[in-house]
């Protein structure tokens, strides 16, 4: 039985707040120089030299091709050799990517530099230095500040990319993602000394990282992912052939839609951290299925699609950080950063899935057909959280 002390929510301490906030900025800093390039890098590429259809989503494309592959291996070294290194090394890789990419006056230079940027996969070894620096009780809150972050960092590049490369060029927004992975390695030095790693294993295994119910996660998140950027292939064509809004005031939609959601994400945030309950995660991805489901049916004006967003996201943002709390938790200690690189790795595979997706159902030029299939999407996740909550 909880006394009324074990209800009350756990403080984070002053190190764990510290923590993860620096963590979180250097995340958003290195997101936002990638986000801030996806409005206009394929028009861009397109006026390279040697340039085609095919190289061109290449160019977008290869960041998250080195991505995918290297979060395992990277999450691993972590758990060997600490997570300070690999993130330093991680953050340099990046930076000469990005400043390659920068110089490049044909697309296969351009394509060389996106692969090193993706190279330089160091989400999963933030993911498990957030996990080392935070007790259990705050791991949900602490991964929610994490994932919010980064979403605010998506939309603000929405906005400011589009201003900064009309004013100084494509170019500059390389540049300044080779600056602001230059400012998160400084930041580094502003940890705070006392964060315990697991215990490096004697040998390599990734075994641990296998495991069922890990596994059982990743898979959710791989469809959390593919049904997000299946949404994002489609919204986009929506919002603008549908509902007739231009293109530059898509992102008010966006950020509105985001903004109001967290009144239903904080709550399940609180309920997740106060009982842990396992039914939380049910819940979440109902409000992604109802979310769909609406696009799919009434997206025919603005409000409509307005409250949809806000459903889609109420689930989404809990999702988003309560999946790599609970797998920072389940997971072995010496094993923790292949787990998340497993997990990193599930993550952008689906994003691949979800833009094939969202490219083959909306050929009909239909965007409620990929709504509708995210939806049937989402009813088969629920339908399997619910056959694992009864085998648990």
């Amino acid at each position: 039985m909880k006394t009324e002390t074990d209800s009350k929510i756990a403080a984070m301490l002053p190190a764990e707040k510290r923590t993860v906030g620096i963590v979180a900025l250097i995340a958003m800093m290195r997101m936002f120089g990638l986000f801030a390039l996806l409005p206009v890098l394929s028009l861009y590429a397109a006026k390279l030299e040697g340039a085609t259809p095919l190289l061109i989503g290449l160019a977008v494309g290869a960041y998250g091709l080195t991505q995918a592959g290297l979060q395992i291996p990277l999450g691993a070294l972590s758990d060997r050799i600490g997570r300070i290194p690999v993130l330093v090394g991680g953050l340099v890789i990046f930076a000469v990517g990005s400043a390659m990419a920068a110089v490049g006056d044909t697309i296969w230079i351009v394509i060389v530099g996106r692969l090193l940027q993706g190279a330089g996969a160091i989400s999963a070894t933030l993911t498990a230095l957030i996990a080392d620096a935070t007790r259990e009780e705050v791991r949900t809150r602490s991964m929610a500040f994490f994932g919010i972050g980064i979403g605010a960092s998506f939309m603000v590049a929405l906005v400011v990319g589009p201003m900064v490369a009309a004013a100084f060029g494509v170019p500059s927004l390389f540049w300044l993602a080779a600056c602001l992975a230059v400012a998160g390695g400084l930041l580094l030095t502003r940890l705070p000394k006392a964060i315990e790693q697991p215990p490096s294993p004697g040998r390599w295994n990734l075994k641990p990282a296998f495991r069922a119910d890990l596994l059982r996660l990743d898979l959710y998140v791989f469809l959390l992912h593919a049904i997000l950027t299946a949404s994002f292939v489609a919204l986009p064509f929506l919002l603008a052939h549908r509902l007739e809004l231009p293109v530059t005031d898509h992102w008010h939609m966006y950020v509105g839609a985001l903004l109001v959601s967290l009144l239903g994400t904080i709550p399940l945030i609180i309920s997740d951290e106060r009982e842990g309950k396992p039914v939380t995660i049910g819940i979440a991805v109902a409000l992604v299925f109802a979310g769909e489901l609406l696009l799919s049916f009434f997206g025919i004006a603005f409000w409509p699609v307005f409250f949809a967003l806000v459903v889609f996201f109420a689930g989404f943002n809990f999702l988003e950080a309560g999946l790599p709390a609970r797998l920072s938790m389940l997971a072995d200690g010496e094993a923790r950063g292949a787990s998340l690189g497993v997990f990193s790795s599930a993550q952008f595979f689906g994003a691949f899935v979800g833009g094939l997706i969202g490219g083959r159902y909306l050929a009909a030029g239909r965007p409620a057909d990929v709504f509708f299939v995210c939806a049937l999407l989402a009813a088969i996740w629920l339908a399997m959280s619910g056959v694992f909550r009864r085998q648990s």
